[in-house]
């Protein structure tokens, strides 16, 4: 274990020192064309920083954790002998466990699920259906925005359908499931901020070209104040829950920045990180009052 890897708070709280690749603030709006649109990986129109943070073993706290204070959660939920490679196992038999996964830890009256990405470290990246081939996400970032979280739901759930639910009360929660397609993850894994401590200024809305569309996301700018997280050697029947938009703006966790980095352990010789993360929107049709 390297010296970095063994560091430890005055409290006994583990963590690792590691760059994190963050946006450099701009005058004009940033925006970069998808994997979509290049069939490789993203192309970047605007200046990026990599700047080391201590980033905090959350497995320590893990039972402590919640979607609705620092923005995502670590659960365990074995997958059995599903292929996260085959598309069609991936619909007939990942997604209805992905279902009935969030509807338990949540309490949503119903999961919409929207769309599957694979991820590899490896020099081809990981295959996803339709062609395309993805690496991990280095950049760290909030795949949803204010303006984007609400119309990527309408796209997914149907405008009339949104409307609907919010006109009544109800709400609705863009999660995304991460989960290790092979483990343990000794490559490439995943940091994730503490919602709490990125304040709105540091969050840069970002153009994302697609072939028929722009979306928008957030990269993340570096503040003071920023606390990060990720879990060591993450195996295949856990899962990290990431929210990404919450139709609620009372105080809870809206955006939770997130983006892979190098551990400072992990050497070539080690197997590729693979990873497939699976982007929800939860319904619950009356409002959660409590943080």
């Amino acid at each position: 274990m390297s010296h970095a890897a063994a560091q430890r708070h005055d409290a006994g709280d583990r963590f690792v020192t590691a760059d994190l690749t963050y946006t450099v603030r701009q005058d004009t709006k940033p925006y970069f064309l998808s994997s979509a649109l290049t069939g490789a990986d993203p192309e970047v129109h605007f200046r990026t920083e990599a700047l080391p943070a201590r980033i905090h073993d959350m497995r320590a706290v893990a039972r402590d954790l919640s979607i609705d204070v620092q923005g995502f959660e670590l659960r365990s939920w074995p997958v059995g002998e599903i292929d996260l490679y085959d598309d069609d196992e991936v619909r007939n038999r990942y997604e209805p466990d992905l279902v009935a996964m969030l509807k338990a830890m949540t309490g949503a009256d119903s999961v919409a699920i929207f769309d599957h990405t694979r991820r590899s470290d490896s020099a081809d990246g990981a295959l996803n259906e339709g062609g395309g081939r993805r690496r991990p996400a280095g950049r760290v970032h909030v795949d949803y925005t204010v303006k984007s979280g609400p119309q990527r739901a309408k796209d997914a759930l149907g405008a009339a359908e949104v409307e609907g639910i919010l006109a009544a009360g109800g709400r609705i929660v863009q999660v995304n499931v991460w989960r290790p397609i092979a483990g343990p993850v000794r490559r490439a894994p995943l940091a994730l901020a503490d919602a709490a401590s990125i304040p709105a200024a540091d969050l840069i809305a970002t153009d994302q070209r697609f072939p028929d569309r722009t979306g928008e996301i957030y990269q993340l700018a570096r503040g003071p104040g920023h606390r990060w997280y990720y879990a060591p050697e993450m195996t295949r029947d856990e899962v990290i829950l990431i929210k990404g938009w919450d139709s609620l703006d009372d105080g809870r966790a809206r955006f939770t920045p997130h983006g892979a980095f190098t551990h400072p352990d992990e050497t070539p010789d080690l197997p590729a990180r693979e990873s497939i993360e699976t982007r929800t929107y939860l319904v619950f049709r009356q409002p959660v009052t409590d943080v």
